[in-house]
């Protein structure tokens, strides 16, 4: 399931987007970000705990759908994080299975990544929905800025500190984050613009780079 056929070419030819998961994730959701980042030529990769083992299989949240996913969030490195173009953490009950920690005075692995990520501008964080509870144990990487989540989570959203902006998506720099799971298809398509853009701007940089060379 891990394997994603993209599309030769394409704006995001090159680019990795890794996505969080755990059981009780959105299936519509998750099918659109496969095919859709999958056509712009982007490789996807699933991250989950794997808790020593070497694959999971989740379910969804609607359909109960079965996702194997083999991906080990704990070892992503730095050199591997910075590897990544956007990280993203879905909706549904994701992010509260993956913020679950044995010991209560140390951050979840999801949440230290995320973290990790959020010190790279250069990696596009993308939180939807319920996304937003991994972000809190660490309000901080919110606090000050722009951002959007299901109507449920906008008291916590305030209490991290972030503003809530009432909007189907916001973006706040390298920060992209959407309502619900049933704005998906904006929430990627913002993505991709924001990635493709970049790309065009390092392509550009680097051809000016190039030229005051000869």
């Amino acid at each position: 399931m891990n394997e994603i056929i993209r599309r030769d070419g394409g704006r995001l030819a090159g680019q990795t987007v890794a996505i969080l998961m755990e059981s009780d994730y959105v299936e519509y959701e998750l099918h659109y970000y496969q095919r859709r980042f999958a056509e712009e030529g982007a490789r996807i990769e699933f991250l989950t705990r794997l808790w020593g083992q070497p694959s999971i299989t989740f379910t969804g949240h609607e359909y109960r759908e079965p996702f194997t996913v083999d991906g080990d969030l704990e070892a992503v490195d730095d050199v591997r994080l910075a590897g990544y173009s956007a990280l993203i953490v879905p909706s549904g009950i994701v992010s509260d299975r993956l913020r679950y920690t044995e010991d209560v005075d140390q951050p979840a692995p999801a949440v230290e990544l995320l973290r990790r990520a959020f010190s790279r501008p250069s990696v596009l964080k993308g939180i939807i929905c319920h996304g937003m509870w991994l972000v809190a144990p660490i309000p901080e990487v919110v606090a000050g800025r722009r951002v959007v989540a299901h109507n449920n989570l906008i008291g916590d959203v305030r209490n991290m500190g972030a503003k809530y902006t009432d909007q189907d998506v916001v973006v706040d720099g390298d920060l992209v984050t959407g309502r619900s799971a049933g704005h998906c298809h904006l929430f990627a398509r913002t993505i991709i613009d924001l990635l493709a853009a970049r790309a065009t701007l390092a392509h550009t940089d680097r051809a000016r780079l190039l030229r005051s060379t000869l």
